[in-house]
């Protein structure tokens, strides 16, 4: 008996395997159809990924460094910084409220694991911000800042941003299923926010008597974070980004049974 149990043990451990990788597997296919999909056709194909945020670091920084000086220390690194972390946001929460309705062909497909589709949306916008990575670190080598030894937690900063993107991504994409004025109210949604969010200017010049509310937007606590892990080789402080982290942890595991629900009605909607 315990040479089967263990026996049924190790072949259930490597079933979990052999799906474990299946799944990896399957996100890195779709996140790279995801890609080729978006460019097809494209000239410059990929290279749209970084010449969006240098067109919007251009204006931005003609208007505030040179028209109206907002006095920032190294303000192209600042903005720039600023421009990306907003970028993948706004992209993946725009792309990911469409995702399903996009797919179609795959949502209809049998034991399709619609579940991935919010994870591959968040994950192809990732990669568009880690192909800007390399400029932003030759504008930091341009204006002399670092290397710092707080460089290192970036990847902590990507994995909470990347879990709080996709927490909302999984309400938004079974939302715009059924309401397809979900697309329309989250462009306005991401309007308002780019100019309440320190995009492109410092939160410092906030009045005090908005900061505690300011704090509350999970955007800008990110935009600070990386700014003070990259321009300024300190460690951000810890409790907000922690809140935020179990706060996306919390809102995932509510969002995936949602979701996971109302995906039984996707292929009669779409």
């Amino acid at each position: 008996m315990a040479r089967v149990a263990a026996g049924t043990y190790a072949g259930s451990r490597a079933s979990l395997g052999r799906r474990v990788l299946y799944l990896a597997d399957l996100i890195r296919e779709l996140v790279m159809r995801d890609l080729k999909l978006r460019y097809k056709r494209s000239v410059l194909g990929l290279a749209w990924s970084l010449l969006n945020p240098l067109l919007q670091f251009l204006v931005f920084a003609f208007v505030f460094h040179w028209v109206l000086p907002l006095d920032i220390e190294n303000y192209p690194v600042f903005l720039f910084t600023g421009l990306l972390v907003w970028n993948w946001f706004s992209g993946a929460l725009h792309g990911g409220a469409g995702v399903v309705v996009d797919s179609v062909e795959l949502v209809r497909y049998p034991r399709f694991p619609i579940l991935l589709l919010p994870l591959v949306s968040v994950a192809s916008h990732w990669v568009h911000f880690l192909l800007a990575l390399p400029v932003l670190g030759a504008f930091l080598a341009l204006a002399g800042i670092g290397p710092y030894w707080s460089w290192l937690a970036l990847p902590l900063l990507m994995l909470a941003q990347f879990a709080f993107i996709l927490s909302l991504v999984y309400l938004l994409a079974a939302a715009h299923v059924f309401f397809r004025d979900v697309q329309y109210l989250l462009g306005v949604a991401l309007l308002l926010g780019f100019y309440l969010s320190p995009v492109f200017y410092d939160s410092s010049i906030v009045p005090e008597r908005f900061q505690l509310l300011y704090r509350l937007n999970p955007v800008a606590v990110l935009i600070d974070a990386y700014r003070s892990v990259l321009l300024e080789g300190q460690l951000p402080p810890a409790l907000p980004l922690i809140i935020l982290l179990a706060g996306a942890l919390l809102m995932i595991a509510l969002g995936l049974p949602v979701f996971h629900r109302a995906s039984y009605r996707f292929a009669e909607e779409l």
